[in-house]
């Protein structure tokens, strides 16, 4: 098995492109502490052009809320790193996009503490047809891994969801 972060990040990466491509679906990004390391990821897949629509980096909390939608008083109320604040995230550029799912990422790669918020806490969100779901992930490591290791936390959620759409509805299922 490979314990290479990055290699992970791409492997799930051309997985969830494939399943994209085969569903004629299309994917938005919207990153925090990945800073454009997700979007990155996914375009490196060949074949890429025909489901990826684009993505946004939200660095600052203010672009959160004037890019992606996130409402205001959630910021202000919880900080950046949460997990309903994932889910906005997730939400609002699915729609500005204009994508069947989008991936959000929100967390502290560190080397500090933010907001009361430790090293290497991440949430990530994935939002669809069916819905958003999201998930907590502890990371350890420096930046680097950190950032690595939430796209590929990111992309694992998708090709989940994506997994879980073909089970509840398969091709030829009858109708």
């Amino acid at each position: 098995m490979d314990d290479d972060p990055a290699r992970a990040a791409d492997n799930g990466a051309a997985a969830v492109v494939h399943a994209l491509v085969d569903r004629g679906a299309t994917l938005a990004v919207v990153e925090s502490l990945t800073g454009g390391l997700l979007a990155a990821t996914i375009v490196d897949i060949a074949g890429v052009s025909g489901v990826f629509r684009g993505g946004l980096v939200a660095y600052s909390t203010e672009l959160k809320s004037s890019l992606a939608g996130v409402p205001a008083e959630l910021l202000a109320e919880r900080g950046a790193v949460d997990p309903d604040v994932a889910v906005a995230l997730a939400e609002g550029a699915r729609t500005r996009c204009g994508a069947d799912w989008c991936l959000s990422t929100t967390g502290v790669a560190g080397p500090e503490p933010q907001d009361g918020k430790p090293v290497g806490l991440v949430f990530v969100a994935a939002a669809g047809p069916a819905g958003t779901v999201v998930r907590r992930l502890d990371l350890d490591g420096n930046r680097l891994r950190i950032r690595i290791g939430a796209v590929s936390g990111a992309l694992h959620l998708l090709a989940e969801r994506l997994h879980a759409e073909a089970v509840e509805s398969p091709v030829g299922g009858g109708r």
